[in-house]
């Protein structure tokens, strides 16, 4: 690293800190702090989602999967598309003309709207515990990226330096900042990726003889994957669209249905094939790379261990000159970034309007809610923080903070939406037996039958009480109808 993209990196963060500031004198009331004023067209609520979803866990973690498994490792992300375009069709229809009625701010609301304002301060804990645990691998991807890059940066000052400027600038400006710097900063991943980074590496490399030279056949095949793999993809990643607290903040946030479900169409094919297959690629290329000793400078000789997550940003500084080594850096902490503010908006709002606003009487004055809202952002960015610390596999944490919500919340909401009485006396303890035996199995690392991952179990459970209870409360009519 030079002095050059030293200076690239810090007007990067000085750029996304001042956005922050920005909202941060336009922001009038909480509507306008939590859910952008409810005014935003399809293409920054678009760009916002995927930027949201394909953060720094995906691009980190994709690398990863690209140096374990080659481009085979895109199909994660062809999940995302199926529920980005299924939850369009299904699900937004229904949440815009709710939250048209009803101003909802938050997901429990639903909850509380269906069921009762136990079962909504219970979603409100579980979406929380989720997203704080999301806020913590995107922070951990930002660290292991800056570690790995800048030899005077070891990983504890990597979190705290990202931490602050994510904390601070969602802190104080808001879903608008949010969103405005998630179209800035996917902007600049894409340039980054498709101008720079892929290009660079593959010339770096030797092209394509000595990418099949080096690795197997297989890495360069779709096919090197098995069923169970897509399964625990499809089944913790689909649901999310239905139960992700950032996602119903920007339905809230869209102008209307049509700009909602466009921004959502949008947001799938950006996320498959375009950045599944970027990500995975450049994680080959650091496999190549490192098989073939271009990292011995940087202290991973050929045969030496080297975390497959960590290999894709030595790749960057082994092989990015003087300048777009800075913009490729920051085109990474973008996609960091984009992710991390998001899900610390989403623990936000759960933590105030769904739990510690049913608990106290809320601030009486918009400006003394602003100032909640901003201190409770500050503290959950701070908890994120200390989680983050304790964790060491961006993918693994991400996967499991996903894995928690939807088994607590996926089969709750669909019975709200889309049957004649949901009953909160199912809802309950639905949620509570989800939840808690995803995180049981995940504890205690019980051996699971073909591969499969512990969400799969927590939804089936959830299921299961839901329905025993709802039919031993009174009779089933699982005719589906939208309310």
């Amino acid at each position: 690293m030079t002095v050059v993209d030293y200076v690239i990196f810090l007007v990067y963060f000085l750029t996304m800190l001042g956005v922050g500031f920005y909202f941060y004198k336009k922001n009038k009331n909480l509507e306008d702090y939590y859910v952008g004023g409810r005014s935003l067209k399809s293409w920054h609520i678009g760009l916002s989602v995927v930027a949201t979803d394909v953060g720094g866990g995906f691009s980190i973690g994709l690398g990863g999967l690209g140096f374990i498994m080659g481009v085979s490792g895109s199909w994660m992300l062809f999940t995302g598309l199926i529920g980005a375009w299924l939850s369009a069709v299904v699900l937004i229809p229904v949440i815009v003309k709710l939250s048209a009625k009803h101003k909802f701010f938050t997901f429990p609301q639903l909850f509380h709207h269906f069921y009762n304002g136990k079962v909504a301060m219970i979603a409100g804990v579980i979406s929380a515990i989720g997203y704080i645990g999301f806020t913590s691998s995107q922070l951990l991807a930002g660290a292991k990226l800056a570690s790995a890059t800048f030899a005077e940066i070891d990983m504890t000052t990597a979190l705290i330096i990202m931490g602050v400027v994510a904390v601070v600038y969602t802190g104080i400006g808001g879903l608008k900042a949010v969103i405005y710097t998630d179209t800035i900063q996917w902007l600049i991943l894409m340039c980054g990726l498709v101008l720079i980074g892929i290009p660079i590496a593959y010339s770096a490399i030797g092209g394509m003889d000595v990418i099949k030279a080096t690795i197997g056949k297989e890495f360069l095949t779709f096919t090197n994957v098995t069923w169970q793999q897509l399964v625990n993809w499809g089944v913790t990643i689909i649901p999310i669209w239905f139960v992700g607290m950032t996602l119903y903040q920007r339905i809230y946030a869209s102008k209307n249905k049509k700009q909602a479900q466009r921004a959502w169409f949008i947001a799938g094919l950006f996320e498959w094939p375009l950045m599944a297959l970027m990500g995975t690629v450049l994680g080959m290329f650091a496999r190549v790379a490192f098989e073939n000793g271009m990292f011995t400078a940087a202290g991973y000789p050929p045969g030496a261990g080297i975390d497959s997550e960590t290999a894709l940003p030595v790749l960057l500084n082994t092989v990015l000159p003087v300048g777009l080594m800075g913009l490729m850096l920051a085109a990474y902490f973008s996609a960091i970034l984009s992710t991390a503010d998001s899900c610390l908006m989403a623990a936000s709002g759960n933590v105030q309007t769904d739990i510690l606003d049913k608990i106290f009487k809320p601030a009486k004055g918009m400006k003394a809610q602003l100032r909640v809202s901003q201190i409770i952002t500050l503290a959950i960015g701070a908890l994120a923080l200390v989680l983050a610390h304790s964790m060491t596999n961006v993918l693994e944490l991400m996967l499991y903070s996903y894995a928690f919500m939807v088994s607590g919340l996926f089969v709750p909401i669909l019975a709200a939406l889309y049957t004649r009485k949901p009953k909160a006396a199912a809802a309950l303890p639905a949620m509570i037996a989800g939840g808690s035996t995803t995180i049981l199995l995940i504890l205690f690392k019980v051996p699971l039958p073909f591969g499969l991952n512990e969400n799969i179990f927590g939804i089936t459970v959830s299921a299961v009480v839901y329905i025993l209870i709802y039919i031993f409360t009174g009779k089933s009519k699982p005719i589906l109808s939208n309310p």
